[in-house]
């Protein structure tokens, strides 16, 4: 017990005379649990947000009536129901225990802001409905005006107000996709807040609802029901069951509010906590590196003071405890403080994202129990193992070492290291390519990645002498005198120059991945518009992602009537069955088709498809081992199974889809129509800039979509790339600042270690300039050294992970220099240079005489 004691004194102590050598490792800890702790709180965040956001969008309603049949497609979210008929309103209210029921009518309609541009649709949906006048079914409260009455006039959410900077009197147009000009007479809260989250909502009359947003009056999307007294929902659900028709089901308000949350949660917000957590893992795996270079020189340089603990009696065991009682001291408090950081990063974050186009529900931050302890275990965790094996270094010092100089490691590339890591290396990469390249198996591409890391972080030492040597060779010429020292003291210690380079190698190879594949992502866009589009422009709709809503059309019609046009294609989207799983289908003209797209060879006739007839792209085709003639079974949402006749097989699905079908086919199954895209073709001898200018007259009456080039067109396709990309670049920043605080914690653990050394330079005649100069080109060295290493790596795995997720073999594999470049200049150098501004500083400081006493 004494032992332990003594072991503790002994690390508090030291931990008192040397606080500012654990500074960069509290800083280390402290960013990786405060990203960590704020991911967590800001998961916890937004599923306590939509929770309160669906609860509240179904707090009065105790029933919901609905088709029972539901398709959904990949990606498609809850899926496309057929509408129920308004008549079962009267049938609905007559059973015993319904206070009242309303017809819900909800469909895409996004408002015009006053600016003449369109208000949200950047992600949550814009929509557009019947003002329900059951105040208790509606969840939505006037806030001023009043509720609309007669067609034309709307009601529309406070949020979309301020965004569009709407208000009540103003006449804006409705995109329902069918420009329709409405005069705002009411706005309305949702729960006391702007909107539901971030979704605008615009009210319409029952009348108006009905004529733009349905096929035809008298269907809604679900009717809402409102239980009397006593009258609990399980129960009202019960009793509507035996008065409704075979293909509608009711169910509790409760259950709808579930499957929102389930959607939600088991979708969106997995994936989207699971990328952060991803994120808070590689900070961390950074942070490890610079802990352990931290704790490795720190041991190193304490040789002779663990020594004479040794000589005067401590037992290994003591010594070791102590070195391991000062990692968790520094945890323990860095850890605690960065909880308190992690809240701060949670309110970054929810203030960060509506900015940069991933808005969220508003609310107040939620900070569970799991939140704070995992965190904070974990940084624990990280900072007490990163310890380990210099403690056991540290025990494991003989006591006769105190008879010399204070020892530092400078052990490298042996023998068995290198042998080691490049075994490492060779299976790694083979593994690597094999899966990329042969079989496109993601997880052997995975495991092979892996494996090539670990090889890099073996042979660390073994290159970073060859690759200081290359690097730091024209800082001797350039520099004279300081540069051939900055290079020299790069070279000393070849495992601190690796360990340093490593965490800073980590995140830039993170950062070179995710832009490679981000380029590639764009390259195979601009390659798969350049192959298949072969109109001279598109229309589109000016949003990405789930909200807007979509093209009228209408409009395709209206610009084929053009004299500059030669043919104008509108491509649709519909929902069906395809042996028993949901798919989308485009919805056109399959002839006009093939004259504005590319569909490579097709075989059979794109002419004549009629109301039974389908085209199909030759993967679907083969899957099922249709030809032309089959005859492939289609289930649309109102239930109906229909044969149909595969007409025509298709080379290539880029933008036609795998399936095609004509708008008669589609008309009798359809709900709310509109068009994703409209390609245009003009005629011989008409300029691109005339013909664009005449769509875009027409393109204006119809709520002024976007009228684009096909290199336009292509390049706005990818706009959603360069937001993750942002959004990638803003949390890779964490782990690029922990590398290169462990390159200023490492060169200012050098510096002190260096003291006589530097004291004895200053005496001889470097001047203080020359002296900063020095520490700051070898921070630069070593950031090079891992900014170097971490481009070449991060570009290997960026093509791997393009190839083994290329399961079709489209794909194509770009590598932007310039964004490539700017990383190697912005980190290698600048930051290299930031690095060593403090060292270098501090260094430059020494007084002289007592640099040269100091033993």
């Amino acid at each position: 017990m004494s032992g332990a004691r003594t072991s503790l004194r002994i690390s508090l102590a030291s931990l008192r005379a040397h606080k500012r050598r654990f500074a960069g490792t509290f800083l280390a800890v402290f960013l990786g649990v405060s990203f960590l702790a704020g991911t967590m709180v800001m998961g916890d965040t937004l599923k306590a947000s939509f929770d309160t956001l669906f609860t509240d969008a179904n707090r009065g309603t105790d029933a919901v009536v609905r088709s029972s049949d539901v398709i959904t497609v990949p990606g498609g979210g809850q899926g496309t129901r057929e509408p129920v008929d308004t008549a079962l309103v009267q049938r609905i209210e007559a059973v015993p225990g319904v206070a009242a029921a309303a017809p819900n009518i909800t469909g895409a309609g996004q408002l015009v802001g006053a600016d003449g541009k369109a208000v949200g649709g950047k992600g949550p949906p814009t929509l557009a409905g019947n003002w329900i006048e059951d105040a208790q079914l509606n969840p939505y409260t006037l806030t001023g005006g009043r509720a609309p009455k007669v067609p034309g006039e709307v009601v529309i959410n406070r949020g979309a107000a301020r965004s569009g900077k709407l208000r009540i009197g103003d006449t804006t147009v409705l995109r329902t996709p069918d420009p329709v000009r409405v005069t705002i007479v009411g706005v309305a809260a949702f729960g006391g807040e702007d909107g539901m989250g971030q979704t605008t909502f615009t009210g319409l009359t029952r009348a108006d609802a009905e004529r733009y947003l349905t096929p035809k009056p008298g269907l809604a999307s679900t009717i809402q029901v409102r239980a009397g007294p006593g009258v609990g929902q399980r129960e009202l659900a019960e009793r509507l069951a035996p008065v409704l028709p075979a293909n509608v089901e009711a169910i509790t308000g409760q259950q709808a509010t579930d499957e929102s949350l389930t959607m939600i949660s088991g979708t969106f917000l997995k994936i989207f906590t699971s990328l952060l957590l991803v994120f808070a893992g590689i900070a961390l795996l950074v942070a490890t590196f610079s802990i352990h270079n931290t704790f490795a020189i720190v041991v190193a340089q304490r040789t002779r003071e663990n020594a004479l603990l040794r000589a005067l009696g401590a037992s290994r065991r003591q010594v070791l405890g102590s070195t391991l009682v000062e990692s968790a001291v520094v945890a323990v408090v860095a850890s605690t403080a960065g909880l308190l950081g992690g809240i701060g990063v949670a309110a970054g974050l929810q203030a960060l994202f509506p900015v940069v186009g991933f808005p969220f529900p508003d609310g107040d931050l939620v900070i569970g129990v799991t939140a704070l302890v995992l965190p904070f275990l974990v940084g624990l965790l990280v900072c007490t193992g990163s310890a380990l094996l210099p403690a056991v270094r540290a025990g494991r010092t003989a006591p006769l070492a105190a008879l010399r100089e204070t020892a530092v490691d400078t052990s490298g590339a042996s023998r068995n290291r290198a042998v080691l890591g490049t075994l490492a290396a060779v299976t790694g990469i083979a593994l690597t390519v094999t899966g990329a390249a042969g079989t496109s198996d993601v997880w052997l591409t995975g495991g092979g990645s892996v494996l090539t890391l670990a090889a890099f972080v073996v042979l660390g030492p073994v290159a970073s002498s060859y690759a200081v040597r290359l690097l730091g060779a024209p800082l001797a010429r350039l520099r004279g005198v300081t540069g051939g020292l900055a290079r020299r003291n790069a070279l000393r210690s070849p495992k601190r120059t690796a360990a340093t380079a490593t965490a800073l190698m980590i995140g830039v190879a993170v950062v070179s991945l995710f832009t490679v594949f981000g380029a590639s992502l764009k390259a195979t866009m601009d390659r798969t518009v350049s192959r298949s589009f072969a109109g001279d422009v598109a229309i589109s709709a000016p949003v990405f992602g789930a909200g807007g809503s979509g093209l009228s059309p209408k409009l395709a019609p209206a610009v084929a009537a053009l004299p500059q046009v030669r043919t104008a294609v509108g491509l649709g989207r519909g929902v069906a069955k395809v042996d028993g799983g949901g798919r989308a289908l485009t919805v056109t003209d399959p002839a006009a088709l093939a004259t504005v797209l590319d569909l490579g060879t097709v075989d059979g006739s794109l002419t004549g498809l009629g109301a039974d007839g389908i085209a199909v792209a030759r993967d679907e085709a083969d899957k099922h081992g249709w030809t032309t003639g089959s005859t492939a079974s289609l289930v649309f949402t109102d239930g109906k199974r229909l044969p149909f006749t595969v007409a025509a097989v298709y080379e290539r699905a880029d933008l036609a889809g795998d399936y095609v079908i004509t708008r008669e086919a589609w008309a009798p199954h359809r709900v709310q129509d509109s068009d994703t895209l409209v390609a245009v073709a003009f005629k011989d001898g008409v300029s691109t800039g005339d013909g664009k200018g005449a769509v875009e007259k027409v393109a204006a009456e119809y709520g002024g979509p976007t009228v684009q080039t096909r290199a336009e067109y292509a390049k706005s396709s990818a706009s959603a790339i360069d937001m993750m990309l942002t959004l990638v670049y803003a949390l890779l920043a964490l782990a690029v600042l922990i590398a290169l605080l462990g390159i200023a914690n490492t060169l200012t653990l050098a510096v002190h270690e260096r003291t006589r050394e530097l004291g004895l330079l200053r005496a001889v005649g470097q001047t203080r300039s020359q002296l900063r100069a020095m520490v700051r080109w070898e921070s630069v060295l070593v950031a090079a050294f891992g900014t170097v290493g971490g481009l070449g790596l991060g570009a290997f795995l960026g093509w791997a992970l393009v190839k083994a997720t290329d399961s079709s073999g489209t794909s194509a594999f770009a590598v932007p220099p310039a964004q490539l470049v700017a990383v190697v200049l912005l980190v290698g150098l600048v930051a290299g240079v930031l690095a060593g501004w403090r060292p270098a500083r501090r260094a430059a400081r020494l007084d002289v005489l007592r640099a040269i006493a100091t033993e």
